[in-house]
């Protein structure tokens, strides 16, 4: 899987075809992701005590990372993702600008 936490992507397939928003979590094993903003679902949820409060909440749902496609840090666009040597570290590189991208440091 080619993207990662606090990537910028954008959704190409899906009801929010169009929309864009930084990963917040990658699950490799189901190939999953969950996008700020994106697929957020309503859940009914029941009193359990001071902190958490009953009523409708709404919980941010995951979509495949099939749907979504990396935005090109120089040019804004999407694209597809490369790798690259650069002395003895690999480095993810945008497909279409060659330019690096960057990890965001957790």
């Amino acid at each position: 899987m080619n993207i990662k936490k606090g990537d910028k992507v954008i959704v190409i397939k899906g009801r929010d075809k169009g929309k864009t928003g930084t990963v917040s979590a990658v699950s490799p094993a189901t190939n999953r992701i969950k996008v700020e903003g994106i697929n957020i679902m309503k859940r009914h949820a029941r009193n359990r005590g001071a902190g958490t409060p009953a009523g409708i909440i709404e919980v941010l749902g995951t979509i495949p990372a099939a749907n979504v496609m990396l935005i090109d840090p120089a040019t804004n666009k999407p694209t597809r993702v490369s790798y690259q040597m650069v002395g003895d570290k690999k480095v993810r590189v945008a497909t279409k600008s060659k330019t690096p991208i960057e990890d965001v440091k957790k």
